[in-house]
């Protein structure tokens, strides 16, 4: 049986929040659309995440926008959905016909969202406008700017404007202006260097805290010297040791004793997600994400026999991987602060070396970018439909942390 395989991309709105993720069938890891007709695509994409899966993990809890053709539906796929759990994403549509305003009454109808994604701003298409919730642009078809007069048309319908292809901050800037709502592409990846720019103290204290937790063993006096610095980190820990306790009263004496109660893997985790959200504080909350599913899925995709020596470093490999764009300073500055073995430096640095080709392999397949990731695959014998796995099982493991 053929693998396959679902790619996924963030659609942010203008605070750089993300309110939901467009999904798409893929039969490689190539990331590219497979030969395949666009009906059966949307019918494996609803049996492989519905029926034997679960989109609510794909999508990590967020609305889901999937593509529809008019076959799918006539023949009510959308139903086997929730209502709040996806978009219903109009595709394969040259033009509107009575047939198919007469289907998207009935879904709207029964409270479902439409995303129309293929207008041209052609007049036909506004019969659809009572039932459509969401117009994407696609910023290599159409000039932005274009899109002005026909909004006046579209406000008594309260639509809103989502934006594909974006790919830097300064378009996004320019889109919002324009009246766009959401954002679609690899703005929010794009490394902006800041000539100059030093790390604060805090941001500086924060690394040098991610750097201790990760040492082996943990040292949990200096844990809880830095810690002790900063007093939203200490109540921070004082709550999560609240959280875990098992309903026996526990009194903490000391900050070293709070640490040590945690233990290793809840102080790591604890540790993780404090750092990256002051260090991502200026960025999308996307990016912390990624940042987090990518340390995941490399500590269990380290257990394959070809990465197991970098097991230990995998987590944190995975944490820093967006360093560069969360402090808009150049990677190589930001890791002469910090204490790290040399296996790091060169996994984040160049990509070489067992860790550095683990860190590739995730990062492509997390981004959906091609890259060389069907060589790496091949080269450490690793399984594909198990990397699919590891990612949705690091995507609802992310969730569940509430970040």
């Amino acid at each position: 049986m053929k693998n396959t395989y679902i790619a996924r991309q963030a659609i942010l709105n203008h605070e750089l929040e993300t309110i939901g993720y467009e999904l798409f069938f893929r039969d490689s890891p190539d990331n590219k659309f497979p030969e395949i007709d666009p009906d059966v695509a949307s019918s494996k994409l609803i049996i492989q995440n519905h029926i034997y899966g679960d989109i609510q993990t794909l999508s990590m809890g967020k609305v889901a926008f999937v593509n529809f053709t008019e076959y799918a539906l006539i023949h009510k796929y959308p139903l086997m959905f929730d209502k709040s759990s996806i978009v219903i994403e109009l595709v394969g549509h040259k033009k509107p016909t009575k047939n198919l305003l007469k289907i998207l009454g009935y879904y709207h109808g029964k409270g479902y969202q439409i995303a129309l994604t293929e207008y041209d701003l052609d007049r036909h298409w506004d019969s659809l406008f009572p039932y459509i919730s969401i117009i994407k642009i696609n910023l290599e078809k159409i000039n932005p700017k274009r899109i002005i007069s026909a909004i006046p048309r579209m406000k008594p319908h309260k639509i809103k404007l989502a934006a594909e292809r974006v790919e830097t901050k300064y378009q996004r800037q320019a889109l919002v202006e324009i009246g766009f709502t959401y954002f679609q592409g690899y703005f929010y990846h794009q490394t902006e260097i800041v000539a100059g720019q030093k790390i604060t103290s805090q941001k500086t204290q924060m690394l040098h805290l991610l750097s201790e937790t990760f040492n082996t063993p943990i040292n949990y006096d200096k844990v809880a010297k830095i810690i002790s610095h900063d007093v939203n980190l200490t109540i921070g820990l004082l709550k999560m040791v609240n959280n875990v306790s098992t309903g026996s009263k526990v009194e903490i004496t000391s900050l070293k004793q709070a640490a040590v109660y945690l233990g290793d893997e809840s102080l790591c985790q604890f540790v993780a997600i404090l750092a990256l959200s002051n260090l991502t504080s200026e960025t999308a909350d996307e990016v912390c994400r990624q940042a987090l599913i990518t340390g995941k899925m490399m500590v269990e995709l380290s257990h394959s026999n070809s990465f197991q020596s970098v097991s230990e470093f995998a987590f944190i490999t995975g944490l820093l991987s967006a360093i560069e764009l969360m402090l808009s300073m150049p990677l190589a500055e930001i890791i002469k602060t910090m204490p790290l073995a040399p296996a790091i430096k060169q996994a984040l640095l160049t990509q070489e070396g067992p860790l550095g080709e683990l860190l590739m392999l995730t990062t492509t397949f997390i981004s959906g970018s091609n890259g060389n990731m069907n060589q790496l695959i091949t080269s450490h014998d690793l399984n594909k439909q198990a990397i699919q796995q590891e990612f949705l099982s690091a995507s609802q493991w992310c969730s569940d942390l509430g970040i």
